[in-house]
């Protein structure tokens, strides 16, 4: 009997074994594999879904709120806003017509539709109204200044040159054109100049004003002129800030207003110190001495050595035709007064023409007043401050 050779076999027997365990494994390794890749497109799907839920649901709400809503809220609001500022633009105009001299009677009667509009939110018929109003106030500003700028041209005499001492009322030639001013003047080797505030510090809101001829006679000044530029108690737009100028000024009593919000101010400032007359271009190259007469800051400087020292302006205000009250120096020589039916450049090309040194603009419109014995110009409404001549 031969004997079993068991070796024959085991070989291939093992191989056997390793290959079907090996197609088990891989089997169930492609199994997992493709469970695997199911289950990643499930939450690929189901992520694409979710993705696309949420897109919708953004689509909703900026058609519905994000957009949409404030869209609308922000048109609204945008009526309002410009209606309100026309309104109170052409409000204050009015004013300043009225405080100017002007009867606005005609003027007055056409704000209360416009008002009624506002209440019912009616904006559409309320900017049509602005536009009327708007287009009656120039008219009526065209028609004041044969009154309150030209005055009666032809009985006005003709110079150049500004007076020697004491009030004029001159016209001033420009290129082919004439202009009405009226001007103080006055020898700083005999007169000090000082400025007068109805407040005795720092003031942000219900600030005293007084009549200009209120600061002249209780300082027994022989001329003065209203000061800087300040929110007048009766603008709309002056509602929380109530009659304060935020510029640059020592008084007489050498206390400076503004002073710390102005330390890098870029407004122009006018220093009078004895004899001398100093102009800034901005506030900031002036400290705080208190060893001068008198510190004002306005704008904008209309003369500097000579020359023209500032241009057409987009501000409405400044560029409108309106009666300027100014300061200047020609030498020793202060002078004060209104430049009558221009704009602030045409102002300033007036004085210009007049030879004058160095020119600052002081506030206008219905603030504008001029003393010397009696008022020249004026009343206008009452002011924070004052500019005044005194005898030394």
């Amino acid at each position: 009997m031969k004997k079993f050779k068991w070796q024959k076999y085991v070989w291939p027997f093992v191989a056997t074994i390793l290959i079907a365990g090996g197609g088990f494994l891989y089997w169930q390794w492609q199994r997992e594999k493709l469970a695997l890749i199911n289950e990643n497109i499930g939450i690929s799907n189901s992520l694409s879904s979710s993705l696309a839920s949420i897109s919708a649901q953004l689509t909703l709400l900026k058609e519905e709120d994000q957009v949409v809503k404030n869209n609308q809220l922000a048109a609204e609001v945008k009526q309002i806003n410009t209606a309100f500022k026309n309104a109170s633009a052409q409000y204050e105009e009015m004013l300043d017509l009225r405080d100017s001299g002007v009867k606005i009677n005609k003027i007055e009667v056409l704000f209360g539709p416009l008002l009624a509009d506002l209440a019912k939110m009616d904006y559409g018929a309320a900017t049509l109204k602005t536009a009327t109003i708007s287009a009656k106030i120039k008219e009526e500003k065209a028609k004041s200044l044969p009154i309150v700028g030209v005055l009666n041209l032809a009985s006005v005499p003709e110079s150049n040159v500004p007076p020697g001492s004491g009030f004029s009322r001159q016209k001033v030639k420009v290129g082919e054109q004439f202009f009405v001013v009226d001007v103080v003047a006055a020898d700083l080797s005999n007169t000090r100049v000082i400025v007068d505030t109805a407040s005795e510090g720092d003031c942000g809101d219900n600030c005293p004003v007084l009549p200009l001829a209120t600061y002249v006679s209780r300082n027994g000044a022989i001329a003065g002129i209203n000061g800087s530029y300040f929110c007048p108690a009766t603008y709309p737009t002056c509602a929380n800030k109530k009659n304060p100028f935020d510029t640059l000024l020592m008084n007489k009593n050498k206390k400076y207003f503004n002073s710390d919000n102005n330390v890098y101010s870029t407004v122009p400032a006018v220093i009078f110190s004895g004899t001398s007359a100093k102009f800034v271009s901005q506030s900031l190259q002036w400290g705080r001495d208190t060893g001068v007469d008198a510190v004002l800051a306005n704008y904008p400087l209309l003369v500097s050595g000579k020359s023209l020292a500032t241009g057409d302006s987009s501000d409405e205000k400044l560029a409108a035709a309106g009666n300027r009250a100014f300061i200047a120096n020609k030498g020793s020589m202060v002078y004060i007064g209104v430049v009558r039916g221009v704009s602030v450049v045409g102002s300033a090309r007036v004085l210009v023409e007049m030879g004058m040194d160095n020119a600052l603009n002081l506030d206008s419109g219905g603030s504008t007043a001029l003393w010397f014995g009696g008022y020249k110009y004026g009343p206008g409404r009452d002011i924070p401050n004052a500019i005044l001549l005194v005898r030394r």
